[in-house]
């Protein structure tokens, strides 16, 4: 029994998150996912919108009163991040699925265009909301 006990203690240790410290293709994966759930509930707002301006003036009304909210203006806010970060994580996903950028220069600075585009696009689209 004590042999099986020294045998353990021996051993080495499973990696864990503890060990490794997080690095940015991590990191942008552990992103992605977010930004897939952020989106699937983002969009239930979409469909509010869609289905408020079918029923009529007064359900359209009150959904705009939500969506020019603080709340509402955080949330479209972080729906229109999520959306273009995705979307420019999804095309570097199909770049590295043609086999190219693999190395881990490549992946870094392929990462922080994709954060630059998702920052850049996300400010252009709501500075040509507001600029209205």
């Amino acid at each position: 029994m004590s042999d099986t006990q020294d045998l353990k203690s021996k051993r080495p240790l499973s990696p864990h998150l503890q060990i490794y410290k997080p690095q940015m293709t991590s990191t942008l994966s552990i992103l992605h996912r977010a930004t897939g759930v952020a989106m699937a509930i983002g969009t239930l707002m979409v469909v509010w919108l869609l289905l408020s301006a079918a029923i009529g003036e007064a359900a359209f009304g009150q959904f705009m009163d939500f969506a020019t909210s603080p709340l509402g203006q955080i949330m479209l806010f972080g729906w229109s991040l999520a959306l273009f970060y995705h979307m420019a994580n999804g095309v570097r996903h199909l770049i590295w699925d043609t086999g190219r950028m693999f190395n881990i220069a490549c992946a870094k600075k392929a990462g922080m265009v994709v954060l630059l585009f998702a920052v850049i696009m996300t400010a252009l689209t709501w500075f040509l909301a507001y600029s209205n």
